[in-house]
């Protein structure tokens, strides 16, 4: 994983947050939501939050005494997500490093990650992390993403891109997002990290759109894919999207439009 793999700044987090979030990550945050409801959880950790998908959904069913502490280490992107939260006494925003937690031992009931495992240089480390603070009996909640092939706007956009750049394919969404979906693997990092229990469920749902050009405008402006075409040429990007969404559209055509995403949710107890 290259440094602007973790870079969501600049318009990214608005972009990623109108455009991504209704797109692909809506489906788990709900999801998630479920999951934590049958735990009934008074003390979350929320790590990697991003732009707030899973924040919104948890602070909605959450016990009116729960304590939710929302931790990103991006500070543009949990900035944004505050911003998109109403006030809210049990919820407290921290910038954090999931590999580094600023939190004592035996802190929370639950931590839980949507879709920022991936980014983590060390996993066994920010599993250790997770499972630090966590009290006994506690559970890591995480999910993600499984190979692009199974995931495919995702793919479709990469293919996109390596005809529009055929001597230098921008491979971000391959290579970070939807690079970490061996289960034997994940079990191994968890194993690693001291979690001797967990059970990991593929979870299918459906990716919808307005349109075509939605969806290009979601993974080429709205992700770090857009460091990597504007690195290629800044003036390129406009015109990057354009031939991603005339893929896409080729494919599913210019209305609405859906398609199968697929990942993997993961529960550890401490």
């Amino acid at each position: 994983m290259s440094e602007t793999d973790k870079l969501f700044a600049g318009s990214i987090p608005e972009n990623y947050d109108r455009n991504m979030v209704p797109l692909i990550f809506e489906p788990y945050a709900q999801d998630a939501a479920q999951r934590v409801a049958a735990l009934a959880p008074k003390a979350v950790l929320e790590t990697a939050a991003g732009s707030g998908a899973v924040t919104r959904e948890l602070a909605r069913i959450l016990s009116p005494d729960a304590r939710y502490v929302v931790t990103d280490l991006n500070q543009p992107m949990l900035d944004y997500a505050k911003s998109r939260q109403g006030a809210d006494s049990r919820i407290s925003w921290q910038k954090a490093d999931a590999q580094a937690l600023p939190f004592e031992d035996a802190t929370f009931d639950l931590v839980v990650c949507q879709f920022g495992v991936m980014f983590l240089p060390d996993r066994p480390s920010g599993y250790r992390e997770a499972r630090r603070v966590l009290k006994s009996g506690g559970c890591f909640l995480f999910s993600a993403w499984d190979r692009i092939e199974e995931n495919v706007f995702a793919n479709e956009v990469t293919d996109a891109l390596a005809a529009f750049f055929p001597n230098d394919p921008p491979r971000f969404l391959a290579r970070t997002p939807h690079g970490y979906h061996d289960i034997a693997l994940i079990r191994s990092d968890l194993a690693k990290a001291g979690f001797t229990y967990a059970t990991i469920e593929t979870v299918k749902a459906q990716s919808r759109a307005p349109s075509a050009r939605h969806v290009a405008l979601a993974f080429c402006q709205g992700t770090p894919l857009r460091n990597e075409i504007e690195a290629r040429g800044a003036d390129r990007l406009e015109a990057a999207t354009d031939h991603a969404a005339s893929l896409v559209a080729s494919r599913h055509g210019r209305g609405k439009i859906s398609a199968k995403i697929q990942a993997h949710v993961v529960l550890a107890r401490a």
